[in-house]
């Protein structure tokens, strides 16, 4: 599958920085917090009666992001509205993605080293203990017998 779409490929990159647990929480932070900056601003300027302050529009988009959502500040206008279930949406979905697509690759990694530190396919390696065991004991039999 060739046809990846920009946001895709967006998102492998930063999948592919999150090389490590730190690296994974930095990358988690960033989005985080890049979302809530973004979304607090915009609500001062979409809802500006509601959110008369940058303070008041980055006290409700970091409960909304958080999914806290106290209440003591709610947007009045559609579009406000609108951005909220937006962002609601936002917070809920896309982070929790990143941070799941973040853990499948751990563990994906993890699956990978585990192989690798077993070897090859532990039935495999099972038939060829079998076969050498019969070996040795052909030899020890042919062995006794003509001593």
């Amino acid at each position: 599958m060739t046809d990846e779409t920009r946001l895709e490929r967006r998102l492998d990159r930063l999948i592919e920085r999150a090389a490590n647990p730190r690296k994974a929480a930095v990358v988690i932070a960033a989005v985080t917090t890049t979302i809530t900056v973004i979304a607090g601003w915009l609500m001062t300027v979409v809802d500006h009666k509601g959110f008369p302050t940058l303070g008041s529009g980055m006290w409700w988009a970091v409960q909304t992001v958080t999914t806290v959502g106290y209440g003591d500040h709610v947007p009045v206008t559609r579009l406000g509205q609108l951005m909220a279930a937006f962002v609601m949406l936002l917070g809920i979905g896309f982070v929790t993605v990143i941070t799941a697509s973040i853990t499948g690759a751990f563990v994906a990694r993890s699956r990978r080293e585990q192989n690798l530190e077993t070897g090859p396919d532990t039935a495999d390696s099972i038939q060829e203990i079998m076969n050498r065991l019969e070996r040795i004991e052909a030899s020890l039999t042919s062995q006794s017998n003509g001593a």
